[in-house]
């Protein structure tokens, strides 16, 4: 980094604290917080609450509290006040995290923090238990360093993957516990390592059960195909209509024709990006920016159907899918469940019975770039990026809290950063997150609270 006076004393002091950094985030991914009772034991969700919960008292805060929300998940509350008039800022991230996908395909243990050509591997490491090291890491810097300028709120999520809107809730029925002047959200990253970036723009999330059934139970194949109507075959046909020919999403009703006008994404680099292998096409028309930031997206995320190991010839009675859509701002989530739903229902062949249910949702979000805290976070990221300038994307997944948010303190200023980027390979096997990326934008978090304090002081 190119140290200038302020910016030298929290560099060092994040530096300084590195290698306790990489210890700590080891000993979170060590816990395999997967939200889901059927894949771990919730016992694993709750030690790393309680990890947090210490780190914070540790840290000095005095409230600190394990909240338990309505889908039997905990988050983790933490609140340090600032000095007398300071604004209030609030730092969100969250310890839940992805099933790890199968771990024997993992070329180290996913929940063993493993250093390899410079990056830190394992499930979480970015994604966000990384976000919980970069805010500890810019709070400590700035105490060492004359101190927080700013009253603090953390907030660590234990189901944000999970979509269940545990946290949501207990946000809605407890209004005033999340209130801040500004809110952090540590779950997003830059468009790629190296150039800092804000994400402006979340698209929401619809995510349903679909179940197809046509028989009392299964049959044979050779005796009853041909004539038996086959749920899976049926349900293959109702997934199929949700694409058009170029594997752009299809919702009855649902618009599919935003454009996106900020930072696009080159389409040979998104080609690297994601791994596209050759002569394979994207999906979709228009920018890649438009296909992610700007249109709705629809994704199987998985079907119940026998697996092709000890299949036996039958033609099959009942078969379900995990079907989520991801809608862009403007397009409310729950009219676009409904719609989703309307859509499955509408395409079952032969007569077959469907039903779908609610699996989850999430709000989308645009964020206000014109605000003060965006010009406190463009300068701290210049400082901490060499002089870099600040970048303005959209993210496609969604951060189901930032909507919530947004609409219980619309004056609120709502910032995402974080460590997602590109090489990070989030959700995905081989997860990792860059040590550097991690130094970086905890320097950047801790020149954002000071600047904002001297922001929000000069303009009193």
């Amino acid at each position: 980094m190119v140290s200038s006076p302020q910016q030298a004393p929290l560099a060092a002091a994040v530096r300084a604290m590195m290698p306790t950094a990489r210890r700590e985030l080891a000993e979170l991914v060590a816990f395999r917080s997967v939200a889901d009772p059927q894949l771990f034991p919730p016992e694993e969700c709750r030690a790393a609450a309680e990890w947090i919960a210490a780190a914070l008292r540790a840290e000095g805060f005095p409230e600190v509290a394990l909240l338990d929300t309505p889908d039997g998940t905990q988050s983790v509350y933490g609140h340090l006040p600032g000095p007398q008039g300071a604004p209030t800022v609030l730092l969100y991230a969250h310890y839940d995290v992805q099933p790890p996908l199968g771990e024997e395909l993992w070329t180290s243990p996913p929940f063993e923090l493993t250093e390899r050509d410079g990056r830190w591997y394992g499930r979480g490491a970015a994604d966000c238990k990384g976000g919980v090291l970069m805010h500890l890491l810019a709070l400590r810097a700035l105490r060492r360093d004359g101190g927080l300028p700013v009253g603090i709120k953390v907030i660590a999520e234990g189901s944000e993957e999970r979509g269940t809107g545990g946290l949501e809730r207990y946000a809605e029925a407890h209004p005033e516990l999340l209130r801040a002047d500004a809110v952090v959200i540590g779950d997003s990253g830059n468009f790629q390592a190296g150039r800092p970036t804000v994400t402006a723009v979340l698209r929401g999330m619809a995510m349903v059960r679909v179940r197809v059934d046509t028989l009392e139970g299964n049959l044979h194949s050779g005796a009853f195909g041909g004539a038996a109507p086959d749920a899976l075959a049926a349900l293959i046909r109702i997934l199929d209509s949700l694409r058009a020919a170029d594997g752009s999403t299809v919702v009855d009703g649902l618009p599919a024709d935003g454009v996106w006008t900020g930072t696009q994404y080159p389409e040979e680099q998104f080609r690297a990006d994601a791994g596209v292998l050759a002569g394979v096409e994207l999906t979709g028309s228009g920018t890649v920016a438009d296909r992610l930031w700007a249109r709705p997206s629809v994704t199987v995320l998985g079907v119940d159907c026998p697996p092709v190991l000890g299949a036996t010839p039958s033609v099959q009675a009942s078969a379900g899918a995990l079907v989520s859509l991801r809608v862009p701002p403007g397009t409310d989530s729950g009219e676009a469940a409904k719609l989703l739903a309307a859509h499955l229902e509408s395409r079952a062949p032969w007569g077959a019975r469907v039903s779908v249910e609610a699996a989850g949702e999430g709000r989308p979000f645009r964020a206000d770039t014109g605000s003060p805290a965006y010009a406190a976070m463009a300068a701290a990221m210049r400082e901490a990026y060499d002089g870099a300038e600040m970048e303005i994307t959209g993210q496609g997944g969604s951060i189901p809290l930032t909507g919530t948010l947004a609409a219980l303190y619309p004056e609120a200023e709502i910032l995402l950063i974080g460590l997602s980027e590109p090489a990070a390979r989030i959700h995905a096997v081989d997860e990792s997150v860059s040590p550097d990326e991690l130094e970086r934008m905890a320097v950047a978090e801790a020149l954002f609270l000071r600047n904002y304090a001297a922001q929000r002081a000069g303009a009193a």
